[in-house]
């Protein structure tokens, strides 16, 4: 019977080059010269923490993490903002974490997203990841087609398609 894994999955190699590359960038900017500003990547937490001077260059450097992020596919909604906290002096700083796998309120409305669509496929919770199987493989594309339409709040992934 086909199936597919719905997942949703950052590359991380992808976020650490693209941190090492805004790193780069922030250390030759003209306005962040002389400053504290830098971004760390905390690989076993899957934090990214930005370090500035100020407000303003916190802003700047989310910016510039975006847009880096983005010139290497990896999808920004990955990205669960912190709260800017003071750390010392005028030095503030930033904790982004990178979500991996779809939570469990986000698996159960992918589930009533395909039930409520009537189609012949039948999805499964499998951990952090949905299964969905179904007799034609034209079932399990119009349900990608339709995952993609609906769930605009999460970077989905299907992966492990088998015929």
């Amino acid at each position: 019977m086909p199936s597919f894994d719905t997942v949703s999955e950052a590359n991380m190699e992808e976020v650490k080059n693209a941190i090492n590359q805004t790193n780069k960038v922030i250390t030759n900017r003209f306005d962040l010269k002389g400053t504290s500003a830098k971004v760390e990547l905390k690989d076993k937490e899957r934090e990214i923490i930005l370090f500035g001077d100020s407000d303003f260059h916190l802003d700047q450097i989310m910016i510039e993490v975006k847009q880096t992020l983005g010139k290497r596919n990896v999808d920004v909604r990955f990205l669960d903002i912190g709260k800017v906290e003071k750390i010392g002096g005028d030095k503030v700083k930033q904790v982004l974490t990178v979500k991996n796998g779809i939570q469990t309120e986000d698996a159960k409305k992918i589930v009533k997203i395909i039930k409520d669509s009537k189609m012949k496929v039948q999805a499964s919770i499998q951990g952090d990841a949905v299964r969905v199987t179904g007799a034609k493989r034209d079932d399990l594309q119009a349900t990608m087609a339709l995952l993609r339409k609906e769930v605009k709040d999460l970077p989905l992934e299907f992966n492990n398609f088998r015929d």
